[in-house]
């Protein structure tokens, strides 16, 4: 009896050493170690400047441990200093163990930001480590460092957006949108007047890394989107950060006016441009006045001032003498619609 006792709690023992190691294997996976971020050191000062701008600046951390073997995904993240990065701006994503950013390209997102060339920023570092949306991500302690940018004209962040409508093609440089505060936030609109209406976005003038999607959720390497007739021209965003998209209401551009073949009372309808992405009419017009409108009234433009870029509700655009006219309506630059009237030989 004496040695069923002893046995009996060896047993016991032994169960416990199990569930203990269990409990702990457990504990590991549930709080897994931060990612440690190397370099940039805290408090060191970067001051960006056109000469080095070729260079990389590189952003080194110490991986996470989630406690199994998992594809990790590293994001290295800035913020100003304060604000507890509520607007972040991401420098970059990696499955190893740095990130890179070349001194301009951080320069062009940071004066994107409307930050002061030549004034030093005080911002957050920080690593972001995630392995995918059924785990909460984790993140490295937050690390100061100033950055000074330097002054040039800037350049939107753009995606490129090839579809049936320019004949597939991602390398049009016409065809893209823009993230105008270079917050992987992109829009424009996107002329669909023909074709199948499927098209694609993509990072780069290739198919290297495309998104498409359905439902308002985009998704790499996705299905094509795929706009339904009627066409016309549809505002179109893009957001890298929380994966979705937006496609607008349509609207079916003309021209309108005493100087057109109707009149005031219907629209004369504008083509596409697909290599140079604007609407475009050749049309003969007569002596007097013209907008542009999709639908109706409410949807206008003129040009108040005549400088050649449309304001909504603007003033009626002359045609001083009678003729054939090749007209076009140019949305590429964000912010600014253009247009420009030619009178033909």
């Amino acid at each position: 009896m004496k040695n069923l006792n002893i046995l009996f709690l060896l047993l016991l023992g032994a169960v416990a050493v199990w569930s203990c190691t269990e409990e702990e294997r457990t504990v590991i996976s549930d709080n897994p170690g931060i990612p440690v971020l190397n370099s940039p050191a805290s408090g060191q000062s970067i001051v960006l400047s056109e000469e080095t701008g070729s260079q990389d600046l590189v952003f080194s951390f110490d991986p996470a441990d989630f406690g199994y073997s998992a594809a990790v995904s590293y994001t290295v993240q800035l913020a100003e200093s304060g604000t507890s990065f509520q607007n972040p701006l991401d420098v970059g994503t990696s499955n190893g163990s740095d990130i890179s950013i070349s001194e301009a390209s951080l320069n062009q997102r940071l004066i994107g930001r409307g930050y002061d060339p030549d004034e030093s920023i005080q911002m957050d570092v920080r690593v972001r480590a995630s392995v995918g949306d059924a785990v909460e991500p984790v993140f490295s302690s937050v690390s100061n460092i100033s950055v000074t940018p330097y002054s040039e004209a800037l350049v939107f962040a753009k995606m490129f957006v090839p579809g049936d409508y320019q004949g597939w093609s991602p390398e049009n440089e016409n065809t893209v949108i823009y993230s105008v505060n270079n917050d992987n936030i992109f829009e424009g609109y996107v002329h669909i007047l023909g074709g199948s209406g499927a098209f694609k976005v993509t990072e780069e003038p290739n198919w290297d890394i495309n998104y498409g999607g359905a439902n308002g959720t985009l998704e790499r390497d996705g299905p094509d989107f795929v706009i339904s007739e009627p066409f016309g021209t549809f505002r179109l965003k893009v957001d890298l950060n929380s994966l979705t998209y937006e496609i607008g209401t349509r609207r079916r551009w003309g021209i309108i006016g005493d100087a057109t073949p109707l009149g005031w009372d219907g629209d004369t309808p504008m083509d596409f441009d697909s290599d140079e992405n604007v609407l475009t009419i050749t049309i003969d017009l007569v002596e007097g006045n013209f907008k542009f409108r999709a639908g109706d009234l409410a949807f206008n433009y003129g040009d108040t001032g005549l400088d050649g870029i449309l304001d909504p509700d603007g003033a009626d655009i002359p045609i001083s003498e009678d003729g054939n006219y090749t007209i076009t309506m140019d949305w590429k630059i964000p912010g600014e619609i253009s247009y420009e009237v030619v009178k033909n030989d």
